[in-house]
């Protein structure tokens, strides 16, 4: 063996190492969340902590190989959303979110993009830290959902309604901000955002009109080609849906809710091992990502926009729930399963880095979005046991 292919191999080897050893301790973390009742996505964010740079034990594991797994995880993960739902009840509940949609951009955007003016921040980063404030982390919310077995509860599809308006949203908003930051005209902006919606409606018509074609043709494959052929489409959907400025999670979505029948309980039961694998790498790849050092001196403003956020959310999803006629418990629920915030929060920080206040809105953002992705899942946990006491104090 040449020195350069022992090189390569004795690489290879420590990576194998130090993946399965992370994978391990994912599996201890996930045992440990099923014995305290909770789901496993504040575990496993503490985990990448400790494991990402400044962290206790810090692992040299390619960062580009752990963010490909954890967007792979992103778009599973709706994907099975996806499969929860039905092509009239999407179009039921497009209609009748626009009212919880347009309190949810009031409740988050608003106050988040008040905080920037008043930092002193320029008005295109406080723009962004609107947006980064805004918007509720897919992943987290399905992830929860899934874990709590909250699927067929009467709120979910008015959760899973306002997630689909939030991605919608930002076809509009990722343009626009993107387009104010590098100083593009009007008609550029103008241009891109013509193309996104486009690209959207022409998603959404396919899976909405041309569904049960794909499901007839997929039906009688086995369970490995059909793995492979939902797990294909969704990367390939959700990656034409990204080059066109369209979330990659709206496509993967729309896979789910193009497939019906048989075909739509199949590829769940057959997708849902990779999606548990590949989820877990996301939410490790969220604070593998963050050097706990920089988390120090934004912490308190990010405390006070977490706490703004806490209650935009649950006001938010309190309304959408109402529009489902969910009583009390189920309002809180709907609010507390939206509180996490993650991926779209990210990508929106990242397009400030080049800007003056780029370097302190990336801090910001990582510490809100590791409070509200903890806090999140945890306050779902316990919402009935708060739904309970609202109820006995009135």
């Amino acid at each position: 063996m040449t020195p350069v292919l022992a090189a390569a191999s004795g690489e290879a080897a420590l990576a194998f190492i130090e993946i399965g050893a992370v994978a391990l301790v994912l599996s201890v973390l996930a045992r440990l969340a099923g014995r305290l009742g909770i789901t496993a996505i504040p575990l496993y964010l503490l985990a990448g902590l400790a494991v990402g740079e400044g962290g206790i034990a810090p692992l040299d594991v390619s960062a580009d190989f752990i963010q490909l797994a954890g967007e792979i995880g992103v778009l599973l993960l709706l994907l099975t959303l996806g499969l929860e739902y039905s092509p009239d009840e999407l179009r039921h509940g497009l209609r009748s979110s626009l009212t919880p949609g347009a309190v949810d951009a009031l409740a988050n955007f608003t106050p988040a993009f008040l905080v920037g003016l008043i930092l002193g921040w320029e008005p295109a980063a406080a723009l962004l830290l609107g947006g980064v404030c805004w918007i509720s982390s897919s992943g987290v919310v399905s992830k929860v959902l899934t874990d709590l077995d909250r699927l067929g509860n009467r709120e979910t599809p008015a959760v899973l309604n306002l997630l689909v308006i939030e991605d919608l949203a930002m076809a509009v908003y990722l343009p626009v901000v993107g387009a104010l930051i590098v100083g593009s005209g009007a008609a550029d902006t103008a241009a891109t955002v013509a193309i996104a919606l486009g690209a959207v409606t022409l998603i959404l018509a396919v899976a909405l009109r041309w569904g049960d074609h794909l499901s007839r043709l997929l039906a009688p494959a086995s369970d490995e080609a059909l793995l492979l052929a939902v797990f294909g489409l969704t990367l390939l959907v959700g990656g034409l849906a990204q080059e066109v400025q369209v979330s990659a999670a709206i496509g993967a979505f729309l896979v789910g809710l193009a497939l019906s029948g048989s075909v739509q309980a199949r590829a769940a039961a057959v997708v849902g091992p990779l999606r548990d694998l590949f989820a877990a790498t996301f939410f490790l790849f969220f604070s593998f990502s963050v050097d706990p050092s920089d988390l120090v001196a934004v912490l308190l403003p990010a405390a006070a926009l977490a706490l703004l956020g806490i209650f935009g959310k649950i006001l938010s999803g309190w309304v959408a729930a109402r529009t489902a006629t969910a009583r009390t418990p189920g309002r809180l629920r709907a609010g507390t399963v939206l509180i996490a915030r993650g991926e779209f929060s990210v990508v929106i920080a990242a397009l400030g880095a080049t800007t003056a206040d780029g370097a302190e809105l990336g801090a910001l953002t990582a510490a809100y979005v590791l409070i509200t992705a903890i806090a999140g899942p945890l306050a779902a946990k316990y919402s009935d046991r708060l739904a309970t006491r609202v109820a006995t104090a009135t």
